[in-house]
Parts: C-alpha cells; structure tokens; sequence
C-alpha cells in the first residue's frame, strides 16, 4: 500500500503581472470532459486558477512540454483530517490529549503539501478532531500563500453526542475530538457556532460507540438530525454524516443529510433509500484498511475489512453514488490515491473511480468548475507517468500538478 515520498520541486509564479501571464501546456494525452476518452496531443492554457483554451498541437512554443503523460484534472478527497498524524506514528487519544493545535497545524500545512503534490488540488476536511478551527486557519494560509496545499472545504469541529465520543467520552473534563452536545439548544448553537467559525460544511456523528460499549449505535433522534440539518441548510451548509449503522445511516438520510461517511452497515432497504434521495456514499475504504493493518492480520479485526468490502459491493449493486472520500490523516497523506485503488479492487471500473475522484467529488462540492479540464474551469491538472483508465494505480504515478500557475514537479517513478 505504502511508498516512500519522492523529491518534489515547486516553481512559484512571481508578481502580479508575471502571474497574469498565459501559461501554455503541451499534453500528449488530456483526458476529454467525458471523464472516458483521450484527447491526443494537445496545447492548455492557462491564466490564474482558469483553464483559457485547448487546442491541437501545431508546434508553437509551449512554457511546458510535459511530455508522454496522461493529463487527468486534479483529484478530489471528499473525507479527510489534515490535523491528525498517521496512526502508525501517534495515536488519535495521544494527539488529542497532548498535542497543541499550533503543532497540529505546522504539521497540517506540510500534510497540505503532499496531499497536493499527490495529485489532490481540492478536499473536504471533515473535523479536526480536537485541533478546535485550525483547519479555518491553514483555509487563510493557503490564500495568503504561507503554505501551498489544495482547496480546503473545512468542517471545524464536528458535533457529536456528549458521553459518545473521546478521549475519556464520560469525563467532560477531558477534552473531546469534536464538539459535544446534548439538548436541541446545543444542537443548534453548535451548528451555528462553526459557520460563525469558517465551517464550510457541517460533519456530525450520527452514531457511535457509547463510553465504554464495542459497538456503535445512534447517537441522536431523528427529529434530533433533523433540526442539526434543518439549522446548517438555513445557513447555507450540507451535513456529512459518520454512521455505520443501519439506523444511524437511516435517520441520518431521512434527516436530510448530503453524504454518509463510512456506511458500512446499510441495509437493502436503507441503500435504497440513499439512491432515492441522491445520498453519497464515502467508503474511507483506504483508513479501514490502515486500521486492520494496524490492530493485526488475524482474529475479529480482519471481519472489519471484509465488511467494508461487501458493504461497498452491496451498495454499487443498489446504484448508490459513491465518491471519494479516503478518512487521510488514519494513513499517510499523501497516499489518498489508494482509495481509487480499492473502489477498483472491490468492484467498480476504473473509469468510474476516477470520476469519483473527479466530476462525482466535484458535484458533491457544488463546484462545477472542478473536476473536468475545459474552457472556463479551475486549473487543476496532474500528469501521470501512465494511463489511469488501463490501471488505477497510475493515479500514484504523479509526474507534475499544475494548479493556479504553480507548478509541482515528482521525478523518479
């Protein structure tokens, strides 16, 4: 699963006159709007973050010849934690418990970094499990340029049920990973709290494990749920929900909610239900698998990847949407592009996968201008040593990333 990080050179565009400049882009092979096709040989301008025009190639001078890559547009993570260390190298609790949010940050700008560099120029980032609005703050340092990482969509704190959710969840002395609530009050100023805070959208955990119990159950009423989603629509913010369970799933669908994170227990029924009401699924089948790695290959645990397997094969039978949404921040950012990966090994084309990744992500966003390489959209563009339709894993195969006239340069794969 893992590879090791290559070397990577950023050019920065220099002065407002500099950067206004068109910047021209000789592709070999640009993936056409159809998310299918190929267009062959190929010139892309740019101005900004906006893709001007695409013409054939007829021998002028270019600012850049990328040379025999696959051009795809810049890949979206609709599910993942900029502010949490990979498991491998701290736990959750010791991060939550011990770790300042100005350390959290300082490593969540370098996180930014590769989650770019590997060829992801958009993410949701849904909570930031402990590290109060920090992920507000690296919003700001990205467009002040402090730091370079992709458009961040953030969620703030997320809301959770007091006595549901960690370190410590029956000790309200300790602090939490997300925001604890309890009466319809809460509910509602919480949701109001984190869009006065820069909440982009609003994650709740509609079920959970309670204090001390193994297996998750629902954390809030259904009218609960829906006076959260009704508060964030009023507001103009979606609700991503945490569920597992089929009754967290359900309640969470009826009550509105835009995407379900996880969804691993979902009924028939219940699959039904999404697909009706255009509910997405976000698997987080790369964390899933990070965690089994992690607790062993034997015993209980492994029952937990096999889940996660069948769920995915149940709902693509059931024509739920599923869409990228990988939960980095578990494993190693940078790394995301092994969520594709496993949407393949589990069943779905390689051609659906990438628009997972892509035009699904990018509607999900509400952002039209994303995910699709054409006259008018946001320049967002990965270059791969391969063709990602033949094999997924050439998604990892990053050669360069363009975006917003900055380009990124991995040489040695």
């Amino acid at each position: 699963m893992r590879t090791k990080p290559v070397a990577v050179a950023l050019l920065l565009t220099l002065g407002l006159a500099t950067a206004q400049r068109p910047g021209t882009w000789r592709c070999a092979h640009l993936l056409a709007e159809d998310g299918r096709t190929w267009r062959e040989n190929v010139v892309v301008t740019t101005i900004l973050d906006s893709i001007v025009s695409i013409r054939p190639d007829d021998g002028r001078d270019v600012d850049r010849d990328l040379g025999e890559v696959w051009v795809v547009p810049g890949l979206i993570d609709l599910h993942t934690h900029l502010l949490l260390r990979p498991y491998r190298e701290r736990s959750w609790s010791e991060q939550v418990l011990e770790d300042s949010a100005e350390l959290r940050a300082l490593r969540g700008a370098g996180y930014a970094r590769d989650t770019l560099c590997a060829g992801f120029v958009a993410i949701r980032d849904l909570g930031t499990e402990g590290a109060g609005y920090a992920d507000v703050a690296l919003v700001r340092a990205m467009d002040e340029l402090a730091a370079r990482g992709p458009r961040i969509y953030p969620a703030t704190r997320a809301i959770v049920r007091t006595g549901w959710y960690g370190p410590s969840p029956d000790d309200p002395s300790v602090p939490k990973g997300a925001q604890c609530v309890a009466t319809d009050e809460e509910i509602v100023a919480a949701v109001r709290e984190q869009v006065a805070g820069g909440a982009a959208w609003i994650k709740v955990y509609a079920d959970y494990r309670r204090g001390a119990d193994t297996q998750a159950s629902p954390a809030f009423t259904l009218s609960q749920l829906e006076l959260l989603v009704g508060e964030a629509t009023r507001l103009g913010r979606q609700v991503a929900a945490h569920a597992t369970t089929d009754e967290g799933i359900r309640r969470a669908v009826l009550a509105g909610a835009a995407t379900i994170e996880h969804g691993q227990g979902a009924t028939a029924e219940t699959l039904g239900l999404m697909r009706e009401k255009g509910v997405v699924l976000l698997p987080c089948l790369a964390a899933n698998e990070e965690i089994v790695e992690l607790r062993g290959h034997t015993g209980p645990v492994v029952e937990r990847l096999n889940i996660a397997r069948i769920a995915m094969q149940r709902a693509l039978a059931a024509g739920v949407t599923v869409a990228c949404g990988s939960d980095a921040g578990v494993f190693r950012h940078g790394a995301n592009a092994r969520e594709l990966e496993l949407l393949v090994a589990y069943g779905m084309e390689p051609v659906d996968a990438l628009a997972a990744a892509t035009s699904v992500a990018a509607r999900v966003l509400g952002a039209p201008d994303l995910g699709v390489i054409r006259p008018g959209a946001r320049c967002g563009l990965v270059a791969l040593a391969g063709n990602p339709l033949e094999d997924i894993r050439n998604l990892s195969r990053v050669r360069a990333v363009i975006r917003e006239g900055d380009e990124l340069e991995r040489r040695g794969r």
